[in-house]
């Protein structure tokens, strides 16, 4: 495989189910399917090394003391004792550029890794840990006023994004998913910074796969049930359509987390799957009819693409990475409130052919956006990334650099 890289690749999340584990995993199906050399090194419940095709994989444990940062995400203050294996695994590998993904011990890791080898790097931008930081935190702090709690999430939000920000300097090239964080951390690092997309199954999620016709308009969110997706705002958008329609509706809400028993309490119209995976995933979205996802945090939105490939439309908030994926009045709706989220789904649920057509909409941008020209446009920044390290190389070895 001649000028194709060989890629050592560090995700901070891999096993767990969020919008960077399935980027990853199908990056390294990606890799395996074109018999690109391709080293992942991940935190998994054992320390093993496999190897798949032309993908191989390095697993590591981390330690007791681990705690968690999201649902079964964690980070392990002493994950770096496992540094000499990786080394070794690393020399055995001889890679020619490494990737990592964000701020956690895992691509900690392969930062330092990188710079002890003087290797060139790509950082790609997956999670929103400032924006993240500051719904936990107005979370555990309501009891304080308004004014002192806006104070408090503020200070801590620009701190984190400042940290992160420096972070992503280490990198000579970054991927983001958004024009916003693009512009971002290119204003930030003072790098060259190129958008990575997410493509989306449009087999495995499909208006096929419907198995409701009962009249009823169903309203859907998948996703994590806690407080950084804005979840209560469901219960709002609930409250609003019962007081002005008296049309039979529902929301299909699937996911899990610590926000969920007080939805389960507080909302009358809502039927709560758990965590789906599978064909019952793919049969739930294409149940829906109008996708809720008001999440302020995301820095893309898988679940907006897999509501749009189920023939889903989407009403989205003006925050995040979720509003460049909507087309605005065509495939969905970007809201900047509750009552914005409220009068639009009124809308669709009064103008049936308005709905249907939203629908073809959505489902015919999906069937856009394929995973092979998201990464084959990655692999193009991996290319650059070394080459631009090889310039690098050769202007400071010259005679006239000296």
């Amino acid at each position: 495989m001649k000028n194709v890289p060989r890629v050592a690749y560090f995700p901070d999340s891999f096993l767990e189910v969020d919008g960077l584990a399935m980027t990853s995993n199908r990056l390294l199906g990606y890799a395996k399917k074109n018999g690109y050399p391709f080293l992942c090194i991940h935190a998994g419940d054992k320390t093993e090394s496999k190897k798949d095709g032309s993908v191989e994989y390095l697993s590591l444990k981390r330690s007791p003391i681990s705690f968690p940062m999201d649902d079964k995400l964690k980070y392990d203050p002493f994950f770096q004792r496992h540094t000499n294996k990786v080394l070794k695994k690393i020399m055995e590998f001889q890679p020619d550029i490494f990737h990592i993904t964000g701020l956690n011990d895992v691509s900690i890791m392969g930062a330092y890794l990188s710079w002890k080898l003087k290797m060139p790097m790509v950082g790609s931008w997956h999670t929103n840990l400032h924006e993240f930081a500051a719904r936990r935190l107005t979370r555990m702090f309501r009891f304080l006023p308004n004014n002192a709690l806006d104070k408090v999430t503020g200070v801590a939000e620009k701190k984190i994004m400042d940290g992160t920000v420096l972070y992503y300097k280490m990198p000579k090239i970054l991927l983001a998913p958004n024009q916003e964080l693009k512009s971002i951390l290119e204003k930030g690092t003072n790098r060259e910074v190129h958008i990575m997309s997410r493509g989306v199954d449009t087999e495995k999620f499909s208006p096929q796969k419907r198995t409701v016709s009962d009249g009823t308009i169903r309203f859907g969110f998948v996703g994590r049930l806690r407080a950084e997706k804005n979840v209560r705002l469901l219960e709002k958008l609930e409250k609003e359509i019962a007081k002005k329609t008296d049309k039979k509706f529902e929301f299909l809400i699937v996911g899990d987390g610590n926000e969920r028993e007080w939805l389960e309490e507080n909302m009358s119209h809502a039927n709560f799957t758990g965590f789906l995976e599978g064909e019952k995933l793919s049969e739930a979205y294409a149940n829906m009819d109008i996708f809720i996802f008001p999440s302020e945090t995301d820095a893309f939105g898988n679940v907006v693409q897999e509501a749009n490939a189920s023939g889903v439309p989407s009403l989205v908030t003006d925050k995040g990475g979720p509003q460049y994926i909507v087309q605005d009045k065509k495939t969905g709706f970007i809201c900047k409130n509750i009552e914005e989220f409220a009068k639009y789904s009124l809308e669709l649920m009064d103008n049936r052919e308005k709905l249907l057509k939203m629908k073809e909409a959505s489902r015919e941008f999906a069937l856009s956006r394929s995973w092979d020209s998201v990464f084959d446009s990655v692999y193009e920044t991996y290319k650059e990334c070394i080459r631009q390290k090889k310039a690098v190389q050769e202007k400071n070895s010259s005679p006239n650099s000296k």
